[in-house]
């Protein structure tokens, strides 16, 4: 009989460590494939402006952390899912919002990285932005960030100075979204 409940409460443990995750309606997988790599959900949640939920994030890495900093100075693969999850998100304010990310994230000077910024935020034009988008921002060491949307690469940007500007955004020090930035750890 008990080992009977060890397998069923081990069951219950894998099942569950590896289920999907929903926030705010959007169904995150617990696993995101990659060009390189399969990397785990290391935690979701949603950016709120003003009264609008305007984007649900996850965060994807190789292992599992609560430690913004570190996740920052690795240099390993990792990724972000970013579904669009508000009519009110267009073009233009979600270009402004990536932005001000990286204003915050660089405390203020982007001139270093001024056109792979640039670069990076015209892919928020190239096409018009519309609720149920879903943007990965995927990060391998050697090759940089590609930036997909609904499946079709726009962009790929090297380096991995921009790589911690990106992701500083959600993890930074002075993060766009405090709350998310918990929420993606896992908190």
């Amino acid at each position: 009989m008990k080992q009977l409940l060890l397998i069923a409460f081990a069951f219950c443990l894998f099942t569950t460590s590896n289920a999907q995750v929903t926030v705010n309606g959007v169904t995150l997988p617990s696993k995101l494939k990659t060009t390189t790599s399969e990397l785990t959900l290391n935690g979701a949640g949603v950016r709120k402006k003003a009264f609008f939920k305007v984007y649900v994030l996850g965060l994807y890495l190789q292992a599992k952390s609560t430690d913004a900093a570190s996740i920052l100075k690795s240099d390993k693969d990792m990724a972000v899912r970013l579904q669009i999850t508000s009519s009110v998100v267009n073009s233009d304010n979600m270009s402004e919002a990536i932005h001000e990310g990286f204003t915050k994230s660089l405390g203020g000077n982007t001139a270093p990285l001024k056109s792979k910024i640039d670069n990076f935020i015209s892919i928020f034009s190239k096409e018009k932005i519309k609720e149920g988008d879903v943007f990965i921002l995927d990060y391998t060491k050697e090759i940089g960030v590609k930036s997909y949307k609904n499946g079709k690469l726009l962009a790929t940007i090297a380096g991995e100075d921009f790589k911690d500007a990106l992701f500083g955004i959600w993890l930074g020090a002075n993060p766009i979204d405090s709350g998310l930035k918990t929420s993606i750890l896992g908190k």
